[in-house]
C-alpha cells in the first residue's frame, strides 16, 4: 500500500466496528456520504446512527459509475465516499481497472475521503485478487477496512483499518471512546493465524470451495427457477445478487422461505432510497455443502408457488 506503515494501521473488533468509527471520526453529522446503490446494509446502518445522510450513487458490472459519482459529488456536497470496490456486496462487481484511478481524482477534486471496505479481500474464487483501491491512492484520500472474520471465523472480530496523515489521529481518538483496544490475546491469535503455514493452504481450500458452491447455487437457481435472473456470477464473496420477476415482492418471499427454512436477505434493505426492482441476496458460503444448495433452490421454487 502506497506509503503505508505500521503507525498508519489501527485494529479494530470487526468491520463493522471499524465502519461505525470511521463514519463518527471522519464526516459531520447532517452530512452527506455517497455509498453505491445498492450496498451492505450494515453500512447504512452505521451512517444512520453517525446522523449522517446516504445519497446513492449507480454502480453496473463494473462498479461505480464515474460520471453518477461526479455529479453526486457536485449536487451533494459530500465529502465522503464509502464504497466495496472489490466482490461488492451484494452484487459481487468489481471496480474495473479503467474506473479506479478515474474514482480516486473525483474524490480528491471533491476533497472527499474514500472510505474503502475490502470485506473479501480472502474471498476470491480464483488465485488472482484485484488489488485494493489504496494501491493506486498517493495523497491519503483512501481510509481503508479489511477484516479476518469471514475467512476465519464469524466470532473472530478483528479487523484493521489503514489511513494516512491527521486523519489517523481522528480515528484513535474516535475508537478511545468506545472501547481503547482489541485485546491482545486476540490479535496474538490473528497474528499466530496469518503467520502460520497453514493459512495460505486455508485460503486455497477456501477459493475452491467457494467457486464450487457458487457454481451449484447458480445451477440451481437456474434449473429450478428459471425467470429469476443472476445479475452476476460473482468472482469471490459469498453471495449472489438475484432479480425476481415482476410482481413477486422480496419481502414476501424472503418471509415464506424463512418458514421454509431457506435463509435469504430482500433486496429492499441494502438501497439506500427507493430499489430499483425486487431482488434477493442469496449466500451460498453457511451451506453444509453442494446438495444443501441444490435443496435450497427446490426449497425456494416451492416458496414461489406459496407466495
Amino acid at each position: 500500500m502506497t506509503g503505508a506503515s505500521a503507525d498508519d494501521v489501527l485494529i479494530t473488533a470487526g468491520g463493522q466496528d471499524a465502519l461505525s468509527i470511521a463514519f463518527r471520526a471522519i464526516a459531520v453529522p447532517g452530512s452527506a456520504v455517497l455509498v453505491e446503490s445498492p450496498t451492505y446494509h450494515g453500512a447504512l446502518a452505521a451512517i444512520r446512527s453517525a446522523g449522517l445522510r446516504p445519497v446513492p450513487v449507480p454502480l453496473d458490472d463494473d462498479g461505480l459509475t464515474p460520471e453518477f459519482l461526479e455529479e453526486a459529488f457536485a449536487l451533494s456536497g459530500a465529502r465522503l465516499l464509502y464504497c466495496q470496490p472489490t466482490y461488492h456486496n451484494p452484487t459481487g462487481a468489481v471496480l474495473s481497472s479503467e474506473r479506479r484511478q478515474r474514482v480516486l481524482e473525483i474524490a480528491r477534486t471533491a476533497g472527499a475521503f474514500v472510505i474503502e471496505d475490502d470485506f473479501a479481500r480472502f474471498l476470491g474464487h480464483t488465485p488472482t485478487v484485484p488489488p485494493p483501491l489504496i494501491h493506486d491512492d498517493r495523497h491519503g484520500t483512501v481510509v481503508y477496512i479489511t477484516s479476518l472474520t469471514k475467512p476465519a471465523a464469524p466470532s473472530f472480530r478483528i479487523a484493521a483499518m489503514v489511513a494516512r496523515g491527521p486523519v489517523m489521529e481522528r480515528l484513535r481518538a474516535t475508537r478511545r471512546v468506545s472501547d481503547f483496544f482489541v485485546s491482545r490475546p486476540l490479535q496474538e491469535a490473528a497474528l499466530e493465524l496469518m503467520s502460520s503455514a497453514g493459512w495460505e493452504r486455508h485460503l486455497k481450500t477456501l477459493s475452491a470451495q467457494l467457486r464450487n458452491r457458487c457454481t451449484a447455487l447458480v445451477t440451481a437457481l437456474r434449473t429450478e427457477l428459471p425467470t429469476w435472473t443472476v445479475r452476476h456470477v460473482p468472482g469471490g464473496g459469498l453471495h449472489l445478487w438475484v432479480q425476481l420477476p415482476a410482481g413477486l415482492s422480496d419481502i414476501d418471499i424472503t418471509a415464506v422461505a424463512r418458514r421454509q427454512r431457506v435463509g435469504v436477505s430482500a433486496g429492499t434493505r441494502y438501497f439506500p432510497a427507493e430499489p430499483s426492482a425486487a431482488y434477493l441476496r442469496i449466500g451460498f458460503g453457511a451451506a453444509t455443502d453442494e446438495a444443501d444448495l441444490a435443496e435450497s433452490a427446490c426449497r425456494l421454487a416451492e416458496v414461489v408457488t406459496k407466495s
